[in-house]
């Protein structure tokens, strides 16, 4: 579903954000891509998504080259962002209906697509509501039901659950894993929360300084009675990272 080879990114002032990145990502599997500050994580899932451009090596996204097929991957991925980009007091479905139509569906196929979407995610008979009246959780789901109107095979999410409570977490959690398991769905997901990767994760990748540097199940990966927090600290370092180091050029 994915495969990179070599994926790298410099920016014009230099800087290696991402250094020769190989990644394998079988279709079915959820994944969690896993970094501190400044890694190369976000600069590598917005390659993936075609968001940015690379600057060395080669990748296949959801079957089509990243570079030379960029519209035939937009069609197959869906892409969930850190924040959420619903407008607070619109009505839902008018939206749904418009990011149907950007994947090239006629607004009477996104409208018919619509409840089927939502009755997934546990959001049957809100369409109709604002953004602002709903709970962080259903926010969130909503994020995610605009990110599925178009079927996609392959489904990015970055931080899907930063801010949520923890039952609104463990709720999107379940949500995830029926995508999987009921759709065949593949999840490529980025956390800073190491229960969520241990829990949700099928496999984990950590990448550092722009390279992968451990991957595996995380079984596999807590070895010795260490938790993912351990492996993930014993790997990149306890020391805190320049926040400013990141600055135009992606976590």
């Amino acid at each position: 579903m994915i495969e990179t080879r070599s994926l790298s990114k410099t920016f014009d002032n230099g800087v290696h954000a991402v250094d020769g990145v190989d990644m394998t990502v079988r279709p079915g599997e959820i994944v969690g891509f896993l970094g501190p500050n400044g890694a190369g994580k976000t600069t590598t899932m917005r390659m993936l998504t075609t968001l940015l451009r690379p600057t060395g090596g080669t990748a296949t996204v959801a079957g089509h080259d990243l570079v030379r097929e960029p519209r035939e991957v937009r069609r197959r991925i869906g892409y969930v962002a850190q924040g959420s980009g619903l407008p607070p007091v619109t009505p839902i479905r008018g939206e749904l209906e418009v990011q149907g139509m950007l994947y090239g569906l006629s607004r009477a196929d996104a409208a018919a697509r619509i409840p089927g979407v939502l009755e997934r995610l546990d959001l049957a008979g809100l369409a109709d509501q604002a953004p602002a009246t709903l709970s962080g959780g259903r926010r969130r789901r909503f994020d995610i039901a605009f990110a599925l109107l178009h079927d996609p095979v392959l489904l990015f999410l970055d931080e899907p659950t930063t801010g949520l409570d923890p039952q609104s977490r463990a709720n999107l959690w379940d949500h995830i894993r029926s995508l999987r398991d009921r759709q065949g769905m593949t999840v490529f997901l980025t956390t800073h929360y190491l229960d969520e990767a241990d829990a949700l994760c099928d496999r984990v990748m950590i990448i550092d300084r722009g390279r992968i540097v451990a991957q595996g199940a995380p079984a596999e990966l807590k070895t010795g009675g260490r938790t993912l927090d351990d492996v993930f600290l014993d790997i990149t370092g306890r020391s805190l990272r320049e926040e400013n180091a990141t600055i135009g050029q992606g976590a």
